[in-house]
């Protein structure tokens, strides 16, 4: 098999058409919100119960959100790779759980989730999902120091040396939804380019790292990826082009 590695990079793009807003409005605001307001420790550290609210909010939305075509897309991809014994590794920017809805697995999610909270004085994550506060104690230690376990703006993305390994050991590397902009992810092209591995841009339009690419389709991932994933799983070879 000539694709039997494959490292799936996904982001806000893909959730869209599930209904779920993309990160920031072209006004620099989040679903109203300054960013530097809720997308920050320090915005956190200033109005911890504005924070919890935004995501209470965030949490309760996503629960009337379903997969989309795309999604299913991926996780039909996945099993039929690995009914060939090959494997597909989801790394996703995205913190909701439409991934897992659509049944799909081995899913990375570098920025956090959404059905998570993480506690500051033991270090605890765990799914919660429902509504947080300020006076919310964690199951583990008691204490009334819980977050969202979301990866802010300064921060480490998540399980970074697993992603980097994926990186570096995958055969076809595809990047759907994603502007290009935010790094690390925005760099994730270039370390597949770098090793010669084949590498997919699926968006709506070029995003700003379209140049280290050596395919790209535009459309609705909804469309786009469903047809790839027939084309490949039948061929094991990229199609020239998508209708």
């Amino acid at each position: 098999m000539k694709y039997s590695r494959i490292a799936v990079l996904t982001g806000a793009g893909i959730s869209a058409e599930s209904g779920i807003p993309v990160f920031r409005s072209e006004d620099g605001l989040w679903e109203n919100h300054r960013v530097e307001d809720v997308a920050t420790y320090e915005g956190f550290l200033r109005n911890k119960p504005l924070v919890h609210t935004f995501y209470n909010d965030r949490r309760r939305a996503c629960k009337t959100k379903e997969p989309n075509q795309g999604h299913l897309a991926l996780t039909k991809l996945q099993q039929g790779i690995e009914a060939k014994g090959g494997k597909v590794t989801i790394i996703t920017q995205n913190i909701d759980d439409l991934h897992e809805k659509a049944k799909s697995h081995d899913i990375i999610h570098m920025h956090g989730e959404l059905n998570k909270l993480w506690c500051e004085a033991c270090d605890a994550r765990f799914e919660y999902l429902e509504d947080s506060s300020t006076d919310l104690k964690c199951p583990h230690c008691g204490k009334a120091a819980l977050r969202p376990d979301i990866v802010w703006f300064g921060e480490i993305p998540y399980r970074m040396d697993e992603i980097e390994a994926c990186l570096t050991q995958c055969d076809l590397f595809l990047s759907i939804g994603t502007s290009g902009v935010v790094y690390p992810a925005a760099g994730f092209s270039r370390i597949c380019r770098y090793a010669g591995t084949p590498c997919i841009e699926f968006n709506l339009k070029p995003s700003e790292v379209r140049s280290s690419f050596t395919h790209a389709f535009y459309g609705k991932a909804s469309h786009t990826l469903n047809v790839f994933t027939d084309y490949l799983l039948a061929h094991d070879e990229i199609p020239d082009s998508i209708d």
